[in-house]
């Protein structure tokens, strides 16, 4: 407990030292949690149970609770700040979390621990301190995680040391304003495992900001972050196919985890929105148990709407029965989102021992068809870098930002706080020395033609089954396609090869700016401009053809 323990630093001394104020109440258990959360001012007692509440560390009573926020509903990058990255002063903002904290004083704080990872090959520690009026906060975070039960205590003792690395620890105060930072403020020490959430009421804030966290120590000890969806396929023969989808919320990460493909295959689910990948042998570990969906995409008499915990950012209403009941889609504002207990789907496992076949980077770039597969490691790499997608209601976005462009969020991860070449390396890894296949879906449209979900799973069932019949994709040399009827690209158009070179040309554009932005600490190896050059000279002979012609 010196200076000299690389675990302290000026801010995570600060939040550290918060929990043990006398104004700190410790919840210790989930019953407890939902009890707080229930009584909060605000909170919306629906007559809907909880499924098997027993199963949830709750009492045989529990009803599903809606909370409901203002104008916000949904992330905020704007807010973020990050220290180690350029241009961020660290003793500024070290100041500004030791005056959060000051202000809390006159407040009742609540304390809630959890973990994250849910095997004993990583686990590691979270506290989460809000104050009182939060409520329903705290229990959606011990919900959405794991909560410290005997069975999860034993596992976590009994698992991998991680060395050098503290628990983690989060300071939230939604009630923060500060001029400077009108949208809030959520800034990280990802180094010293802590954050400070200020003004962010939104949950999806400290479920992102925790994940975000844990996932850079999994990055520091051998594991590429995953924000995206994994399941294993058993076939009749036996044999298993482990498949990745990454992609944004929208993107149809969560349709293609949880889809049961009409009972085809035994299917096995790890999670659909955070996992971590080892570069030691390709096992996975999920990193939460319950899932943070959207309620849009489950109206009223759902089946699966049995399986809610809690809701944010939805309607009620009394029914004929005289009851209140959730109006779960987006009428009363977009972005509408439910925790859905782990029993939502039967086949759930918290762990791959099995190696990680295949990845799919989801993207909505209308430019490409429907189903590629990358045959270069270094092009495979850099086009889950340059993963080209649209935002979504789940981000709250600056003035001005338009939620219907293109945009690059690299390995559909926006959540990270390390330099990207810490994912290009782990990525490329698994790629080059664990055979794992690379393949690009476009879930969105192709030029004007939506793509069906249908065309989507079909193509999935087909590479898992071995079936797939890929050819060469033009003239390119590392990038074969699986052609659809009515989505097969004009190579002879001159128009769709211009926007095509085009968007090439962004993803060398973004990729070359990563050497100035952010002075450079996103700097990929120039192998990866090297492969998207190739590509875009490999389109450019096809344009020069037709201006030949």
């Amino acid at each position: 407990m010196t200076s000299n323990n690389t675990n302290f630093s000026r801010i995570r001394s600060t939040i550290q030292t918060a929990f043990y104020g006398n104004n700190v109440v410790k919840i210790k258990s989930l019953k407890e949690a939902y009890e707080l959360a229930k009584n909060s001012p605000g909170t919306i007692v629906t007559d809907m149970p909880v499924y098997k509440p027993e199963e949830s560390e709750l009492d045989s009573e529990a009803k599903i609770l809606l909370f409901n926020d203002g104008v916000v509903t949904g992330r905020c990058a704007a807010a973020r700040r990050i220290i180690g990255e350029a241009g961020i002063d660290k003793e500024k903002y070290a100041a500004m979390v030791r005056e959060a904290v000051y202000n809390t004083r006159y407040k009742k704080m609540y304390d809630a621990e959890v973990y994250i990872g849910l095997d004993k090959d990583f686990m590691v520690k979270a506290h989460l301190l809000v104050p009182e009026g939060h409520e329903n906060i705290v229990y959606n975070w011990m919900l959405n995680f794991q909560t410290i039960t005997d069975e999860y205590m034993k596992m976590y003792k009994d698992s991998k040391s991680i060395s050098n690395e503290g628990d983690i620890y989060i300071l939230g105060d939604p009630d923060w304003k500060d001029e400077e930072h009108p949208l809030g403020l959520t800034l990280f020490d990802p180094e010293n495992n802590c954050a400070a959430l200020l003004g962010m009421r939104y949950f999806g804030e400290f479920k992102k900001g925790t994940l975000t966290l844990a996932w850079g120590t999994a990055n520091r000890n051998g594991y590429a972050a995953c924000h995206g969806g994994q399941k294993k396929y058993t076939l009749l023969d036996g044999e298993s196919f482990v498949l990745g989808v990454f992609g944004l919320s929208g993107s149809g990460k969560s349709t293609i985890t949880h889809e049961k493909h009409d009972g085809k295959y035994d299917i096995t689910v790890l999670h659909d929105d955070a996992f971590i990948i080892s570069t030691e042998n390709a096992s996975s570990v999920a990193l939460e148990p319950s899932y943070f969906d959207k309620t849009q995409d489950y109206p009223a008499g759902s089946p699966d709407n049995k399986y809610l915990l809690t809701a944010q950012n939805c309607g009620a209403m009394i029914d004929e029965k005289g009851q209140c009941v959730l109006v779960t889609e987006d009428i009363r504002n977009g972005n509408g989102r439910a925790i859905k207990s782990k029993l939502w789907a039967p086949n759930r496992v918290n762990k791959f021992e099995e190696p990680v076949n295949a990845i799919i980077w989801l993207m909505k770039d209308p430019t490409l068809p429907p189903v590629l597969k990358i045959n270069n490691a270094e092009l495979a790499t850099v086009m889950g870098a340059t993963l080209a997608t649209k935002r979504t209601t789940a981000e709250r976005l600056a003035k001005g930002v338009d939620l219907d462009a293109l945009v690059i969020e690299p390995y559909a991860n926006p959540f990270r706080t390390y330099p990207l070449g810490d994912d290009y390396n782990k990525y490329k890894e698994l790629f080059t020395q664990k055979n794992v296949e690379c393949y690009i879906f476009n879930t969105g449209f192709f030029m004007d033609q939506k793509i069906p979900k249908e065309v989507t799973i079909g193509s999935i069932e087909k590479i898992v089954e071995g079936n797939a019949e890929f050819t060469k994709w033009g003239d390119f040399s590392d990038i074969e396609i699986l052609e659809i009827d009515g989505f097969v690209p004009e190579m002879n158009n001159k128009k769709y090869m211009q926007e095509l070179l085009e968007r090439m040309e962004d993803r060398i554009e973004f990729i070359e700016s990563r050497n100035v932005e952010k002075e450079g600490r996103d700097r990929l190896p120039e192998e990866a401009t090297e492969a998207l050059k190739k590509m875009a000279k490999e389109i450019k002979k096809y344009n020069i053809i037709f201006d030949v012609a």
